[in-house]
């Protein structure tokens, strides 16, 4: 006969957690009062991770028993350990509106790393789940697999229509600004630097930069037009270095725009190590809007929504449902704004 197993104690979780055996009994007996937030689901998640179940728990307590959770799922193939600046702050937005409203977050995985089978095992009956926020642009047939766990979806920066909520950025206004500022300082040749191109994102903002160059009588010319695969610095420093060999050419754009601020960084580094000012040669800018471009050196003009701020969108509308009950799916559409930096000036006679 298999020998029963051991109890754990609530010392022994106190030492695995590094905390007082005092603050974990208070806890795990339904104390919230002048303890921190992170700390009380901290225990609470370890403790049923455990299996500790002692007459006195108070189950009705668990963060997990209240079905007060909300699932986050990256897009393929970010990771945790290596997310983009923009989805980093995405995804603290998102906690932090989520956490105001008394729930908790928990990472489930990224796209690639959820089969059907495990997204069965997640969402067992009496899973304690409340929704699910996907972070990215994911495949249809894995949103199709999500769909079937039946509860409310919303995708960030990716929209399905009437197949889930989304919160978007709104992207012909960010690329209309950018080329606002850019004609008014002189421009009239542009190019740009397109990554994750096999993302609708990317085709969202290329169509809404070539939209707003139309409405000045302007237009992209398709050897100006780089197109790459990732969407990091690297990526915009070899766009850059694709675009070069024709900078003799007498219609050489005199501006640049990059599909995000790490490849605008990543633009302007190698831009400078081939010799060229920015901007007194070519100035640059970026179709989205992170800290990369206020905390860079030099500061990147920018136009885009505030990721915290969709983050924040997502968990209203994952825990709140649309502002029309019963309204279907909605997508929420955040403004944009502009930020002028260093990297942007007149154009060279």
């Amino acid at each position: 006969m298999p020998r029963p197993a051991k109890k754990v104690s609530q010392t022994q979780l106190a030492r695995e957690l590094g905390l007082s055996q005092a603050l974990v009994s208070l806890v795990l007996n339904g104390r919230k009062q002048g303890i921190n937030t992170d700390t009380y689901d901290r225990i609470w998640a370890h403790a049923v991770k455990r299996g500790y179940h002692p007459k006195g728990m108070r189950l009705a307590s668990s963060p997990a028993a209240q079905s007060r959770q909300v699932g986050i799922i990256l897009r393929a193939p970010l990771r945790l350990n290596t997310p983009t600046m923009y989805f980093g702050h995405v995804q603290h937005g998102l906690h932090t509106g989520i956490e105001s409203r008394e729930y908790t977050t928990v990472f489930l995985g990224a796209e690639d790393q959820l089969p059907p089978e495990k997204l069965r095992r997640i969402f067992a009956p009496g899973h304690a789940f409340k929704g699910i926020v996907l972070v990215g642009e994911v495949r249809p047939a894995f949103l199709d697999q999500v769909r079937r766990v039946g509860l409310p979806i919303v995708a960030v920066s990716a929209r399905y229509p009437g197949l889930c909520h989304s919160v978007l950025g709104n992207e012909p206004q960010a690329l209309d600004w950018i080329v606002e500022h850019l004609h008014g300082l002189g421009h009239r040749r542009f190019g740009w630097l397109g990554g994750n191109i096999g993302l609708g994102r990317h085709e969202a903002r290329l169509q809404a930069l070539e939209a707003a160059l139309v409405r000045r009588g302007l237009r992209l010319v398709s050897r100006y037009v780089v197109k790459m695969k990732e969407g990091d610095r690297i990526d915009g420093a070899d766009a850059v270095r694709t675009l070069l060999p024709e900078a003799r050419r007498k219609d050489f754009p005199t501006a640049l725009i990059a599909y995000n601020t790490l490849m605008a960084s990543g633009a302007v580094r190698e831009l400078n190590r081939a010799g060229w000012a920015v901007p007194g040669r070519v100035s640059l800018a970026s179709a989205d809007f992170s800290a990369v471009a206020t905390d860079s050196v030099p500061r990147i003009t920018a136009a885009g929504s505030n990721p915290e701020k969709l983050g924040e969108a997502a968990a209203r509308l994952i825990l709140e449902g649309p502002a029309i009950p019963d309204a279907g799916c909605t997508d929420l559409m955040l403004p944009a704004t502009l930020f002028v930096g260093d990297t942007t000036g007149p154009a060279r006679a």
